[in-house]
């Protein structure tokens, strides 16, 4: 019989049990079987990384390296991540249920980010300022924010570590890197590149663990500078009673209920093909789901036909397999809430095309599902199911689909699909989410920032500005005048 695999945590450069020896076991979603166990972080682990990231901060082995140095740590590490992509993706496949033809292009894809931001490396760049003072000379520089707590969800992981990891390390912080309790195999896998690429000990930790042994603390840590969260909202306002103890900046990744807009010009091939990648894609386990497909009224049927026609092709089945379209989802819970959202919109009058049911085999399947909503209180227009579950609702006026589409508490995503170029302009304008896909959906890039409005977070990842989200200003003063310092009790 083969033994299962066994993951440690990664602090200040060594692999270590957690300090209470707490064991956790993680399934594989495809079976319900469990597959491998992990180590969890105590409090006190918790604190040995923050302590060991904080001295890394301050030992010349990280400080003193020139940035351009750094960037070669980063190439270097994407890579090792590139070479190892296919077995990295296949333990995040295991591990969360998400499709290896997915798993294993996007880490690929990760390696990109890493190279992205070690190029911004040695691009950090300060300014002179003119003074209005002519015996000053005074510049400014940015410095690393200090000790960065990234936490990262089960969901799309490699890449939403890159998002937090690489621009921390291209500014020269040094980071602890929270992978969640549900699936954290990948992350205490991808630690090992880390060692192999050649940080030095304590600049990246990578701990897991529970809320209240592992997040909270980590999170509340007084020697924490900054923090990164991905996750959802709930678990946001907790972040954010925590940061009140270490007035750490914050930035939040959260939730989404995203809507595509199809007005009547719109290529209906194009058009459900966006709507199927944007709510079957990644069995809709993406917090950019765009799960609110708005459709003007007069191409609904149409377009209900043309995506009925196409699901009939999906193929349900093992993510380890190529030619699976739909795996299964990570939890349990998932499936329950899904059930329990569907059971509601049918009470409220909604329509189910197709799906609906969970799949009767061994793991957490459901069915891809089309809801037709009778209004827009239609509780599948405003829960974030984190499932295959596509919800349309028909528009009459351009007004009535942007008032629509704002009619949410979130705002992270969204999609427009016109042939009219003009409209794609003026609707994109005034619909409230922080990233708009136009005539496609669900496409990333390390140039392009990426965040929400809302309820779906602050802060932005990827693109420059989110290096020198990293750095603190710092302003320096130098006398120029070989006159000593004036009256000490007058301002200059």
């Amino acid at each position: 019989m083969t033994k299962q695999p066994h993951f440690q945590l990664f602090i200040d450069g060594a692999w270590t049990e957690g300090s209470k020896g707490q064991v956790m076991e993680t399934q594989n979603p495809a079976t319900g079987q469990t597959w491998a166990t992990f180590a969890c972080a105590s409090a006190a682990d918790v604190d040995r990384a923050v302590r060991a990231a904080a001295r890394a901060l301050d030992d010349p082995k990280w400080r003193d390296i020139t940035p351009t140095a750094r960037g070669k740590l980063l190439y270097r590490l994407a890579d090792l991540i590139e070479e190892r992509a296919a077995e990295l993706g296949a333990i995040e496949t295991t591990d969360s249920g998400k499709l290896l033809a997915e798993t294993s292009s996007q880490t690929r894809y990760v390696g990109d980010y890493y190279r992205y931001f070690a190029g911004l490396a040695d691009k950090i760049e300060g300014a002179v300022l003119p003074i209005d003072k002519p015996d000053m000379h005074v510049f400014t520089s940015r410095m690393p924010i200090g000790v960065v707590a990234a936490v990262v969800p089960w969901n799309a992981q490699m890449f939403l570590t890159a998002t937090k990891l690489g621009p921390a390390l291209a500014a020269g912080c040094t980071v602890v890197l929270k992978a969640s309790e549900q699936a954290p195999a990948p992350m205490l896998e991808f630690a090992k590149l880390i060692e192999e690429a050649g940080f030095p000990a304590g600049v990246v930790s990578v701990i897991t663990g529970d809320a209240q042994n592992c997040a909270a603390p980590l999170t509340r840590h007084p020697m924490v500078d900054r923090i990164a969260f991905t996750g959802g909202p709930e678990t946001a306002r907790h972040v954010i009673r925590n940061s009140a103890e270490n007035f750490a900046v914050t930035t939040l990744e959260l939730g989404g209920k995203s809507p595509i807009l199809v007005f009547d010009d719109a290529d209906l091939d194009g058009a459900a093909n966006g709507l199927i990648a944007g709510n079957f894609g990644a069995s809709g386990q993406s917090c950019v789901a765009g799960t609110r497909g708005l459709v003007q009224r007069s191409i609904l049927p149409a377009l209900i036909e043309k995506i009925t026609e196409k699901a009939k092709g999906i193929v349900i089945g093992d993510p380890l397999d190529s030619t699976t379209h739909v795996g299964p989802l990570c939890t349990e819970a998932q499936v329950r809430k899904i059930e329990a959202t569907l059971a509601k919109a049918k009470e409220q009058g909604a329509t189910v095309h197709f799906g609906g049911v969970a799949v009767e085999r061994a793991g957490n399947f459901v069915a891809p599902t089309l809801v037709e909503c009778n209004g827009p209180e239609t509780e599948t227009l405003h829960v974030e199911m984190f499932g295959p579950v596509m919800s349309l609702l028909a528009f009459d006026t351009e007004e009535e689909a942007i008032a629509l589409a704002n009619n949410s508490v979130y705002g992270l995503g969204s999609g427009i699909f016109t042939q009219n170029l003009a409209r794609a302009h003026r609707v994109s304008k005034r619909i409230r989410s922080g990233i708009c896909w136009i005539n496609t959906y669900r496409a990333i890039s390390p140039i392009a920032p990426f965040g929400g409005f809302n309820a779906s977070g602050y802060g932005r990842e990827a693109g420059l500005e989110s290096v020198l989200d990293y750095t603190r200003t710092k302003t320096t003063w130098i006398n120029t005048s070989d006159a000593p310092m004036a009256n000490p009790f007058v301002m200059r």
